[in-house]
């Protein structure tokens, strides 16, 4: 039940930190000069772009996000399978679309949200499966090279 709370919290992060972090460098892309130039330009409008993006809130509560995402996952991966939750965290790509199309106003294909749809029922498939865990004693052995 922990885990799957963990995981909860985890890909509303990171379907939260994406749209703010789209939106704030949208924003920087919509500012910045698109004259076209030599290799010296390319990278004095890219400095120019990061700058920006530094200085926007969306960008930095995206990052922010982000960042809590991949503590969570951290810890769930600490005490699950990697096997149980990477596809779990799967259905963030599910959340990501919706999210592009509520949110960001994308135009999202209905080929988009039938992946969308297949992305779910794994899943639940997966979910459905349990979470087995590895035993603290077997994961050392494992990390020592001795096998299972």
């Amino acid at each position: 039940m922990k885990t799957a709370a963990v995981l909860i919290i985890a890909i509303v992060a990171q379907a939260a930190g994406n749209v703010f972090l789209t939106r704030g460098m949208k924003a920087v892309a919509a500012t910045a000069s698109r004259d076209g130039g030599g290799l010296m330009n390319t990278i004095s409008q890219s400095l120019h772009a990061a700058l920006q993006a530094m200085q926007s809130p969306e960008v930095w509560i995206g990052t922010l996000l982000l960042i809590v995402f991949f503590a969570l996952y951290s810890a769930a991966l600490s005490w699950a399978d990697l096997s149980f939750v990477l596809p779990a965290t799967a259905f963030g790509y599910v959340l990501n679309v919706a999210a592009g199309h509520y949110f960001l106003n994308e135009e999202v294909t209905k080929a988009r949200w039938i992946g969308a749809a297949i992305i779910t029922l794994g899943v639940v498939c997966v979910s459905r499966s349990g979470e087995r865990t590895t035993s603290v004693r077997e994961a050392q052995r494992i990390a020592a090279g001795e096998g299972q």
